[in-house]
């Protein structure tokens, strides 16, 4: 069987150390997606490392250059198991460059208040991961 892909994302948030704002971005592609929420991200291509594709992706997708924080690291050996196919790590980050636009693969944006992450219909993969989240701001 072959390994899961690894993709790589961010939970952008407005302050690293006390974050209450989350940027959720709603998928417009694929058709079985679109209008789903995900966290900004995508494919770490060879040569890459995980690190260095979130900063491309990020630049790709939404325009802006990010200072990452901690990884939230993932309970199924370190990352998040998305689905056969994928796994997936996640950093918090804080945009240091631009203003978030949705450029490639979503249609909108939306910062999302503390307490009101889970408002908008994740991706079912995502979901654990923004309750994990939620849980390791309120231990901040």
């Amino acid at each position: 069987m072959t390994p899961p892909a690894l993709v790589v994302a961010a939970a952008i948030v407005d302050d690293l150390d006390a974050p209450r704002h989350l940027l959720a971005a709603r998928r417009s592609v694929p058709t079985n997606l679109a209008g789903r929420w995900e966290f900004p991200g995508g494919k770490v291509e060879p040569g890459e490392s995980p690190e260095e594709g979130l900063h491309r992706e990020l630049s790709e997708e939404l325009g802006v250059g990010v200072a990452l924080g901690r990884e939230l690291v993932g309970p199924d050996d370190g990352a998040w198991q998305l689905s056969e196919r994928y796994e997936m790590r996640l950093w918090l980050a804080r945009v240091t460059t631009g203003t978030p636009q949705p450029l490639i693969e979503h249609d909108e944006l939306r910062w999302l208040p503390l307490g009101r992450w889970l408002t908008v219909p994740w991706l079912d993969a995502d979901v654990r991961i923004v309750e994990a989240l939620s849980e390791h701001v309120a231990r901040v």
